[in-house]
């Protein structure tokens, strides 16, 4: 039987490792992560590409520029305002706000920070504006099952 490659309608299992340009991790999945090649589920950048023709056992690493993998920071999507205008229940560093758009858009926000009265939420995703350095681990490739595709495809998140 011959070893199987990264192709569209393969089931793909990995584990990844996410750093800065300085190498300070900032995410990791040392559980493996699945999805189908070419689904609907996708991975940030280039790692598509990078990933394609890759075996089990092959490691993968890849330079993704902000505009590659979460967007640039857009500072619009900060906001501060006197902590007292805020519910008690969002007074702490990491709490999540759902705040809407006059458009009806929702998305969610993030107390970034809280000093001298002040309160900052952040819109932008934990990793926009930042250049990193994703390190794959293929742990496993095989033809996808019928199954693999009614459970949607896996449960990858490396985006």
């Amino acid at each position: 039987m011959t070893e199987q490659t990264i192709q569209p309608g393969k089931f793909v299992s990995l584990t990844y490792r996410i750093a800065d340009t300085e190498g300070d991790i900032l995410e990791q999945n040392d559980i493996p992560v699945n999805y189908i090649y070419g689904g609907d589920q996708e991975l940030i950048g280039s790692m598509d590409r990078a990933v394609r023709g890759k075996k089990a056992g092959d490691v993968v690493e890849v330079i993704v520029p902000p505009e590659d993998g979460f967007g640039p920071h857009d500072p619009s999507l900060t906001f501060t305002d006197d902590i007292d205008n805020v519910p008690p229940q969002f007074r702490q560093i990491g709490a999540e706000v759902q705040m809407q758009s006059d458009d009806g858009d929702v998305r969610n926000f993030f107390v970034k920070k809280i000093e001298n009265g002040k309160l900052t939420v952040d819109g932008n995703h934990p990793l926009a504006g930042k250049t990193l350095r994703i390190r794959v681990e293929i742990k496993d490739v095989r033809e996808a099952t019928p199954a693999d595709y009614e459970n949607g495809g896996g449960s990858c998140s490396i985006n």
